[in-house]
């Protein structure tokens, strides 16, 4: 990581661990002019996701070849996981359909997580909460839409709220919860969790490497070397700890999408 954004308590005399002003980017251009303020940092992640993603698909399934090789076999590799492992498990023989969105959604939000860990940019876009939010929504939406579409309205309530099989009395209690949950608390939950990853393993990387860099460049001493030591060793693991959970956040966002999805064409299962 780059000292300034290191230091981004500043340089004083004592140590200060880095806070929630870290994720706070204003625009890019501040001396640009005003229709430009919208875009900063995140949102610059954003779109580079979004043209990856793009150029991705493109060179891996534009002009596929008999013999895959290079991006089209990662590619390949790439789309057999989130068919075997996301889209046939929980939406079953509808998840092929399913494909373009689960593959576009696995591979965006993978992009955005591990921009925390590219030199430059350093950030990963989700731990922002507004773009978690776009997101759940968008899958909100969808399963909305397609439960009322393969359901009706009346009967996308009942199943949700009143599953067969219970004692009637038990309804009373568990028809609110069923509302609440599915309703009220889902698309939060949906987002919650990633951004929660997303922003508390960018906050730890960003004070190891604060630490080292304090104790080692900014107020080396005989003492402090042992702990700027601890921290650069931290920051190794810990950026290694935190690709991992980057691109397993990518999975449960995506895998999650695809049960709201599965529960909407299914809700008998």
């Amino acid at each position: 990581m780059s000292a300034p954004h290191l230091l981004a308590s500043g340089s004083g005399d004592e140590f200060e661990a880095p806070g929630l002003h870290i994720f706070d980017w204003g625009p890019l251009i501040p001396s640009g002019p005003a229709w430009l303020d919208w875009l900063t940092k995140p949102t610059l992640i954003v779109i580079l996701a979004g043209l990856l993603i793009t150029v991705f698909a493109w060179r891996a399934f534009g002009n596929p070849k008999l013999v895959p090789k290079g991006v089209q076999n990662v590619g390949e590799v790439g789309y057999l996981f989130v068919r075997d492992q996301v889209a046939r498990p929980m939406i079953g023989k509808d998840g092929d359909k399913w494909m373009p969105f689960l593959f576009s959604t696995f591979f965006f939000v993978l992009f955005m997580n591990l921009a925390g860990v590219v030199p430059v940019l350093q950030l990963p876009a989700t731990s922002h909460i507004a773009i978690p939010i776009v997101l759940a929504i968008v899958v909100y939406l969808m399963m909305l839409f397609l439960s009322i579409k393969h359901q009706g309205l009346v009967g996308y309530f009942k199943n949700m709220m009143f599953p067969p099989g219970l004692p009637a009395p038990l309804y009373i209690i568990l028809a609110p919860i069923e509302l609440l949950s599915n309703i009220v608390l889902r698309p939060f939950t949906h987002a919650v969790r990633l951004f929660a990853n997303m922003f508390a393993g960018h906050l730890l990387i960003a004070f190891f490497s604060t630490v080292a860099w304090w104790f080692l460049a900014e107020k080396l001493t005989v003492l402090g070397a042992g702990v700027g030591v601890v921290g650069f060793l931290m920051t190794i693991i810990m950026t290694a700890f935190e690709i991992f959970v980057q691109s397993l956040q990518a999975f449960i966002f995506t895998l999650l999408a695809a049960s709201y999805i599965g529960g909407a064409l299914h809700p008998d299962h």
